[in-house]
Formats: C-alpha cells, structure tokens, sequence
C-alpha cells in the first residue's frame, strides 16, 4: 500500500470522481445545502439554511470551480456563499466553520470581494459575541441545549476567522484556542465539550462522550491554523502532545465512531494499544467507523507538515526530513487518504462510512458533507491544487 500511496495518480483520480459527485449533489439539492446522504442511494438528507455544515458545501464549490475554471462553477460557488448570510447574527460557535470554510477560498484565491466582505461581518460578530471573562467565544443557543459550552468543534474555523481580521480579534483566537485546550488536555482522553458554571469553574459534559472520534482531529486542526496565523506561543507543544501518539506504528489509519474503550479521567495512556482507539484491534465488537474525522485528521497533518518544513525543525527539534521532521505527519496523512480513497470512495465519488453521531444513531455510516470536504480539500492539497493554508 505503501509504493501505490507514493504514486500519486491515484490521488487525481480520486478528486476527478469527487467532483463528479459534486456535481450529482448539487444538481439533487439545488438551493439546498446537503448535509448526509445514504450509503445505498446516494439520497441527501438536505436543510433550507445550512446548518453548521453550510460552510464545507460552498468550500467544495469554490474547490471545484479553482479546479475546473469554469464560470458557471464560480457562479454556483458565489451564490451558495451568499446564502450564509443568514448565520451571521445566530448566536453558535459554528460560524467560524460556516464563515472560515465557506469563504476562505472564495476571498483568498476565488478574489470574491463579496466573499470577503461577508467574511469580515462574520469575524466582527464572533468578535462581538468572546466572553473576555470566560476566555471564549460560547457555543451559543442557536442549536438548543446550554449556551455556556466549550466545545473543541468549536476551534477550527473560529481561529483563523478571528485571527485574521484584527489585533482584538488575534487576542480573541488566541484566548478561545487556550481555553479549548487548557480544559479538553486536562483528561486523556481529551474531553471534547464543558460547561461553565456560574462560579466560574468548568464541569466535563458527558456528550460528546471521550473517546469521540473528531475530538483530536478538530483540536489538532485548530492548533495547525493557530501555529500558522498566531505564531508559536507554545503552540507547537501542545500539537506534539495530540500529533505524537497519532504517527506511532499500530495508529488505525480510520477510527472508531466512538472509542468504547475511552474513559475520560486524568491517566495517561498504558500503551500504544490503549492510544490506537479502534476495538478492531482489540477483538471487540466494533461498531461504525468515522471517515470523516480521518478526513479531517489528514488536513491538520498536513498542515502541520507544511509548518514543521517552513521553521526548519521536527517535532523534537531535529532538521526536517527525519523520522521525527515533517516526513511522519505527510506519510500519515498520505497513508489516511489513500486509504480512504482505496477502500471508502465510491465510483461516484462519495467518501461513505462516516458518522454523524454514533451516540444517537444518525447517519452512522453515511455520506457527510464535511467529510467529502476534507477529503477533497486533503487531495487539493497532495496534487497542488491548492496550499494548506487558502483555508
């Protein structure tokens, strides 16, 4: 597997078949957003304004049109990204998904000054909505359920927005990018969401339970953009301490949904077998996987990659292009896509197997729009199409 992962052929292939299903999608959801599809019929499940997801849909339409050139991609790109409008004075931490990833190719290399213009109106109201006493920008009520959250869904996306537009909004990124991880690494595993209390004090939420599959990876992604458009600021310590068990021999390249061997608390791991998460490789009984979250794990790698290689260094301080340098996060993250690519990418282009939520049982092995976006944006990135940091 290793020979065909170098050779990258595959990896333009696979992105030939993504944007025919990106085609399929929008020609079946129109003014729709899709937001997961079934792994029989390809039928998507769709909302009228987004949701958290709105934003990986229009950033896979201003992928396919920087790929194709073709005005009407671009066109059918620009209306999507206007039709976020709507989430800019909701009160949910996902903005900064909806606005960094619905925007971010269409300002940077897409030149869209609407584009930019709506992305500067969504910066200044994430802005407006940081709790200076908290540390963070909350979850918000927009979606139901207590407004006082940190949640580590709630970091990429929200750094780079903030951070871009102002020396407020750098403050602001930095502080909400700290709290996040202050509070999910003071368990192993890292605790995805906690609730404030009045008196000031944080108590772990027992859903996303630890364990969920897209805790590390949205963590590590946010690290990546913090490090790029922050600076260090002991940054790069905390992105060892979540990317080092991850380039370990045994890791599964595709994790469980949830790891039911997790038990959130403050011990560290006994070994390599209690950091691979996957049961699959413990003889128990293994229940959906989550491509989406290896997806999104390949991006933060490879992310982190392009940093390790522009400061010189590896991850323990060694020059790039040993074990320890950037070579391990892009071999993993070739090796991830690859995989999903080989074994999870159909004909038509949809990266099945991911889950939605496993602890209700929505969409547990579906299609996931977020999912199909890291893919493509991964295999964006490996083919040049684009640069790791456009967004």
């Amino acid at each position: 597997m290793h020979e065909a992962a170098d050779d990258m052929r595959w990896a333009d292939r696979a992105l030939a078949s993504v944007w025919e299903r990106v085609r399929v999608t929008a020609d079946q959801v129109g003014p729709r957003f899709p937001l997961y599809a079934e792994p029989g019929t390809g039928v998507w499940k769709s909302t009228s304004k987004g949701s958290w997801t709105g934003g990986f849909w229009a950033g896979l339409l201003w992928l396919r049109a920087l790929a194709s050139g073709a005005p009407r991609d671009r066109s059918a790109a620009a209306e999507c990204t206007g039709r976020l409008a709507h989430w800019l004075d909701q009160d949910t931490a996902t903005r900064g998904l909806i606005f960094w990833y619905g925007t971010a190719l269409a300002a940077g290399p897409g030149g869209s000054g609407a584009a930019a213009q709506l992305r500067e109106q969504a910066a200044r109201a994430c802005l407006a909505g940081y709790d200076p006493e908290r540390g963070l920008v909350p979850w918000g009520a927009a979606f139901g359920g207590p407004r006082m959250l940190a949640r580590a869904d709630a970091v990429p996306g929200l750094v780079p927005l903030l951070a871009g537009w102002s020396d407020a909004g750098r403050a602001a990124a930095y502080g909400h990018l700290t709290r996040q991880l202050e509070l999910s690494l003071a368990e192993h595993p890292p605790r995805p969401a906690w609730a404030a209390a009045k008196d000031g004090s944080w108590t772990a939420c027992p859903e996303p339970a630890p364990g969920w599959s897209r805790t590390v990876p949205w963590l590590l992604l946010g690290l990546a953009d913090g490090v790029h458009w922050l600076g260090a600021g002991g940054l790069w310590a905390a992105a060892e301490q979540l990317a080092a068990p991850r380039l370990v021999a045994g890791v599964p390249l595709v994790p469980d949904a949830q790891d039911g061997n997790a038990q959130g608390g403050n011990a560290p791991p006994a070994g390599n077998a209690r950091q691979t998460g996957n049961a699959r490789l413990h003889g128990h009984d293994a229940g959906p996987l989550d491509t989406s979250a290896a997806a999104i794990e390949a991006v933060a790698l490879l992310k982190l990659a392009a940093l390790t290689r522009a400061a010189g260094i590896g991850r323990t301080g060694e020059a790039v292009g040993t074990a320890d340098g950037a070579d391990a996060p892009t071999r993993r993250a070739r090796r991830i896509l690859y995989r999903l690519c080989s074994r999870h990418l159909t004909a038509g282009g949809a990266l099945t197997a991911g889950c939605y939520d496993a602890g209700r049982g929505l969409a547990p092995r579906h299609e996931l729009i977020w999912g199909d976006f890291f893919l493509a944006f991964g295999l964006a990135i490996l083919t040049g199409l684009t640069e790791p940091f456009t967004t």
